[in-house]
């Protein structure tokens, strides 16, 4: 028997999350929306992604919902696209996961979050365990583990190599 296209005759919410965000890249298209790629050149570079499929998954996010589309320049015209509510709603999804492939597949620390606030990593829920608090999308900082190649051969994995809080937008040096 055949894989079905959706999850029609599941009564499930995972099964519905996964008709929205359980397509091959998808997850990765918002890990990195969090990690501040806006630019549909930048998640093409980052990623390694085809061209169509790149083009469909931000079409797909954006009716969802979970990304917005937002013009940064008009002659061309050239848009971003930024996490909404919706779409920054799933960061306790995203870190979980990371934590699980982390601890069972890969062992390798490659990415450490802090709260921005005191420094602090964050708990496996995202909590800070110096302030006693889950801490807010926005204040969460990024910064490379001790795992990560300090040697990257995209820009977007080079910018990505400075401390920077989750969001905000990514600033890649062509060079």
């Amino acid at each position: 028997m055949g894989l079905g296209k959706d999850y029609a005759t599941q009564e499930c919410s995972i099964a519905s999350a996964l008709e929205v965000i359980g397509e091959r890249w998808t997850l990765l298209v918002i890990r990195d929306a969090f990690y501040g790629v806006r630019r549909y050149n930048d998640f093409l570079v980052h990623l390694g992604i085809p061209r169509a499929v790149l083009a469909s998954r931000l079409q797909a996010l954006t009716a969802q919902g979970i990304l917005e589309k937002r013009r940064y320049q008009e002659s061309p015209p050239r848009d971003e696209y930024v996490l909404t509510d919706r779409g920054t709603a799933l960061w306790p999804t995203l870190r979980a996961l990371g934590l699980w492939g982390r601890e069972h597949l890969t062992g390798r620390r490659l990415r450490i979050f802090r709260h921005a606030a005191c420094g602090t990593e964050l708990g496996p829920y995202g909590e800070c365990p110096a302030c006693g608090t889950v801490v807010a999308v926005p204040d969460v900082e990024v910064v490379p583990g001790p795992d990560l190649s300090r040697d990257p051969a995209d820009p977007v994995s080079r910018a990505l190599l400075k401390p920077k809080r989750l969001l905000q937008p990514v600033e890649v040096d062509p060079a």
